[in-house]
């Protein structure tokens, strides 16, 4: 078995269903979690998959073309994201940190809400109440927390759900993960910690951050832990499946490593090329997740000129969108500073809220 609560007496290898080079691999177990996964899901999880790395690619450019003031790429995670979202079901809630522009695609977020925070123009980009899933979250690890505190409240509420908690590698070594480790196992929660080790934690490489595979420190806590390929979405898929199963029947905490490769920089503000070798970079786009699931779909005789062309319209269409909106979005009205701070009216604020409107009165503003 690949789930295991103590360290296992052999060695394990990450879950993989598909190699780099398109053909399956023979795991039984792991193989049937997504065995209903036909012609059209296989279609349907490349589409998001190049409609995710359009999404990062134009958030990428609008930043270095001064439209953003900031951008989280994810380019190179689009099968840790896609296959894991695809996992959820509606009900389900979503705790991110700031780089799952592709997970909140495949949860309904309208494009032309993904840049709003990024551009300044708003607190948020979407109303986390309308798809079950939080905004970015900047402070490292926080999310952990919150995602946490949600899943046992949901829990004690006899809410069959599960919560799902995106972080990177470096979120490892953030005292509020091991918090939220610690509380999940404790109370049982029924919560997903799913960590995207893409190896670098801004410039300092996974061998620092942890001296034994990541998932082996959810045993510490008692929670099983899994490490999947996180290049291959079908794998991520079936872990992911296997987790939210468990959660929602009341098994607790599970913890998920998805061995990926961030390709681009950690932000827009920084330089890989100072801390990393091209070398790295060419192994590892040699892994690329939307090129494994294209040749696994041409083996199998699903792809098509159609459905190529399907796929490039529904990008230029997302793109143009996320664009569009972005260079045309107005700056928000001053006064909406005040606006979701609390979820009732607060007297601290209302004092706050006359006193700066007049300001903006007296200043002409």
């Amino acid at each position: 078995m690949t789930w295991a609560a103590a360290v296992p007496d052999r060695v394990s290898y990450p879950v993989q269903l598909v190699q780099p080079d398109g053909r399956r691999v023979l795991d039984r177990e792991h193989a049937a979690l997504v065995a209903d996964v036909g012609p059209d899901k296989l279609r349907q999880l490349y589409e998001d998959m190049v409609v995710a790395r359009r999404i990062d690619a134009e958030g990428t450019a609008l930043q270095r073309q001064g439209q953003l003031g900031l951008w989280a790429p994810l380019l190179g995670q689009e099968a840790a994201q896609i296959g894991s979202a695809h996992a959820l079901c509606a009900d389900d809630y979503v705790f991110c940190s700031y780089r799952e522009a592709g997970v909140a695609y495949q949860r309904g977020v309208d494009p032309a809400q993904i840049t709003r925070l990024w551009r300044g123009a708003a607190h948020s980009c979407w109303d986390p109440a309308e798809i079950n899933m939080t905004n970015p979250a900047i402070v490292v690890g926080a999310q952990g927390l919150h995602a946490t505190g949600y899943a046992y409240a949901a829990h004690l509420d006899g809410a069959e759900i599960a919560v799902i908690t995106y972080f990177g590698d470096g979120a490892t070594s953030q005292g509020d993960i091991a918090e939220a480790l610690g509380f999940a196992a404790s109370w049982s929660a029924p919560v997903v910690f799913f960590c995207q080790n893409n190896q670098w934690a801004i410039s300092a490489p996974v061998r620092v951050q942890s001296a034994t595979p990541i998932a082996r420190r959810a045993y510490g806590y008692g929670i099983p832990g899994v490490q999947v390929d996180g290049n291959d979405a079908l794998a991520v898929l079936a872990v992911t499946r296997q987790a939210v199963a468990r959660a929602r029947a009341g098994g607790g905490p599970s913890f998920i490593e998805a061995i990926t490769y961030r390709m681009g920089p950690h932000t827009t503000a920084d330089d890989p090329t100072r801390y990393r070798t091209a070398a790295e970079t060419e192994l590892w786009q040699q892994r690329d997740p939307i090129d494994r699931l294209r040749r696994l779909l041409e083996r199998e005789e699903l792809w098509d000129s159609e459905f190529e062309q399907r796929v490039r319209a529904r990008s230029d269409e997302v793109g143009t969108r996320l664009r569009t909106a972005t260079i045309e979005m107005p700056d928000p009205d001053p006064m909406e500073l005040f606006e979701h701070v609390y979820t009732t009216e607060h007297p601290l604020i209302d004092a706050e809220r006359r006193e700066y409107a007049a300001y903006l009165k007296g200043a002409d503003l």
